[in-house]
């Protein structure tokens, strides 16, 4: 493509270093749909006639149908997915073919070709996304009024539902899809037209090709456009908070699987055995989901490095963009698919998490909570359910083995109705704030998301 200037041949090493159609031949799609578009803004230009134009659309499809078909074969000496496309093209239309690159770049072609792929691949991602807050809803439903500990500091705190607790993911998974949400808007402006950084003399109707590939708008600056890849590391940045959300729910589920715990049981489809002792059940799925986390982590550190340093405009450094955002859309993917399956087929374990939930220590803070509804300042209050849980310890007896003589040695404001709040249905069902875990709260969240998840 660029003999003209050159009197030798690029050296076998130099274009096995440099070539990226290994990993970019996946933009085929977007590549063609890119220059079909462009052919059309070509013809509108006046630089093709309609007949080279439906030469060059009809090539296209031909070749995109090859590809799909796996009978294309692409080449290492022609660099990557664009020039391997173009090559084929023109060789079999012809002077119409060579056409085809004019008023653009290969710089403003990659940068559309990209943003189109992550346009799609997010679609794709949300979709999945939803998938995963459906089953952790039919999860948590199934799970009904079941009551375990709440942690904090892996220490058992207060009780909650574990409809909640799940819940809890739903929510972060929200996030996550509005974030992805917001991505896609910003990504949704063609770069197209800009040339190799300072567009052409040949104008092209941006606008009317824009709207041939559903772009919302087009680049204002043609040095930024060949340039940015802002939106790949805001997409980057997505994933990798969206696999550390999968990564502390696949800390819970560990622990929740595992013999100390035992709240949860996770399906033979879904867990692992050991090749030397006989009686494991490995959750491997969630090992691993913490494992890629890191993966998607890194992928967006190398981007940012990769960026950090290059000047103005296009540099070939922007060709290691691809493996960090290919890689990261293909561990997104899979790990949203299998662990929407594992979640699928989890049950809770109502008597572990019922025995956990009945440690009366749990209780503490709506002592303190009692004590305040009677007239006791908070702090105060803290102090006196921290000595009578002292005390508890040290006699070894629970709060409701206690008399009420034993509780007013520690506060005069304890009464006889003391002993309602340490009831452990009543205790649920009196967290009715707003984000609390009361059973009727937890039962309206998971109407709103069903009906939030459903398809119209």
């Amino acid at each position: 493509m660029w003999k003209g200037r050159f009197a030798q041949e690029t050296s076998a090493l130099v274009q096995r270093y440099g070539e990226s159609v290994s990993f970019d031949w996946r933009l085929y799609p977007h590549d063609i749909a890119g220059s079909i578009a462009h052919s059309k803004g070509l013809l509108k230009a006046g630089i093709l006639t309609s007949e080279e134009q439906q030469q060059i659309e009809t090539g296209l499809l031909a070749i995109r149908h090859e590809i799909e078909s796996g009978n294309f074969e692409f080449k290492e000496s022609l660099e990557d997915v664009h020039m391997n496309i173009e090559s084929e093209l023109t060789k079999r239309i012809g002077p119409a073919g060579a056409k085809l690159h004019t008023a653009r770049s290969r710089n403003d072609q990659v940068a559309t070709d990209v943003r189109l792929y992550c346009r799609a691949e997010i679609t794709r991602i949300l979709d999945l996304i939803s998938a995963m807050q459906a089953a952790l809803v039919e999860c948590a439903e199934r799970g009904g009024d079941t009551v375990m500990p709440g942690y904090t500091h892996l220490q058992r705190g207060q009780p909650v539902l574990f409809a909640h607790h799940l819940l809890a993911y739903v929510e972060m998974l929200s996030r996550d899809f509005d974030r992805l949400t917001d991505c896609r808007k910003r990504l949704n402006v063609m770069p197209l037209g800009s040339g190799a950084l300072a567009g052409s003399t040949i104008i092209i109707d941006r606008e009317f090709v824009a709207q041939q590939l559903g772009f919302a708008s087009v680049t204002q600056n043609s040095m930024d456009a060949v340039s940015d890849r802002d939106f790949v590391a805001e997409l980057l940045f997505a994933i990798s908070l969206l696999g550390v959300h999968l990564s502390r729910l696949s800390e819970d589920v560990i622990l929740w699987a595992s013999a100390e715990f035992g709240f949860v049981t996770l399906s033979d489809a879904h867990t692992t055995g050991s090749s030397l002792m006989p009686q494991k059940k490995n959750p491997d799925v969630a090992e691993l989901t913490r494992g890629k986390s890191a993966r998607l982590i890194g992928n967006l550190m190398s981007l940012l490095t990769l960026l950090k340093g290059l000047p103005m405009t296009y540099n070939r450094d922007l060709q290691e963009d691809k493996e960090p955002l290919f890689d990261s859309i293909d561990t997104i993917h899979i790990a949203l698919q299998v662990f929407t399956e594992m979640i699928t087929g989890m049950d809770v374990n109502r008597a572990k998490t019922t025995a956990a939930a009945s440690d009366p220590m749990l209780l503490a803070t709506d002592l303190a909570d009692y004590l305040v509804n009677h007239g006791v300042p908070f702090r105060q209050a803290h102090e006196v359910i921290g000595k009578l849980v002292a005390y508890s310890i040290e006699q070894q007896r629970a709060f409701g083995d206690m008399t009420l003589e034993e509780f007013q040695r520690f506060s005069p404001a304890f009464a006889a109705d003391v002993t309602a709040c340490l009831n452990l249905e009543t205790a649920m069902a009196a967290r009715k704030g707003i984000g609390a875990p009361s059973p009727q709260n937890v039962k309206a969240q998971l109407a709103r998301w069903r009906k939030a998840l459903t398809p119209e």
